[in-house]
């Protein structure tokens, strides 16, 4: 449920401006999805949401940028693993990540923030998650990487 919200809180910020924490829960509920203002907080906490300035002299929340956010992501990018991927399998140039049902789209959009240089892209179903390796040869090591964020 946690990575759901994240993902709808990551939706809402990107597409509108919400510039508190009550209208962000607000909108989270007209969404289906009941929080409080606590989790709200904490939820904009874990991911780096920032306060940016808008042209009349108010603020909405804002994903973190990217440059700023890089050891934010590896953390997150962490903790989403050892909660979520359940399995990691591969076949020539492709990586396939089981994970916990709903958790896949935030993993997968984890993974192409990092901007691994050999993963040409990522596609995220409920639970599934296919990478795409160029070259080939470079799957063993992309491999080890996404198996050390398990443990």
């Amino acid at each position: 449920m946690k990575s759901k919200r994240h993902l709808k809180i990551m939706s809402l910020v990107q597409d509108e401006d919400i510039h508190t924490q009550d209208e962000l829960a607000s909108r989270l509920e007209e969404e289906g999805i009941e929080v409080t203002q606590a989790t709200v907080s904490r939820d904009i906490k874990q991911l780096g949401l920032i306060k940016i300035p808008l042209d009349n002299g108010g603020y909405k929340y804002s994903l973190p940028l990217q440059q700023k956010d890089n050891i934010n992501i590896n953390s997150r990018m962490k903790r989403m693993f050892e909660d979520s991927v359940s399995r990691i399998d591969y076949s020539e140039n492709l990586v396939v990540i089981n994970t916990l049902p709903g958790t896949a789209q935030a993993v997968a959009s984890l993974i192409d923030n990092t901007e691994w240089k050999n993963v040409l892209g990522t596609i995220a179903g409920d639970d599934t998650i296919l990478l795409i390796i160029k070259p080939k040869s470079a799957v063993t090591s992309v491999i080890e990487r996404l198996k050390s964020l398990t443990v």
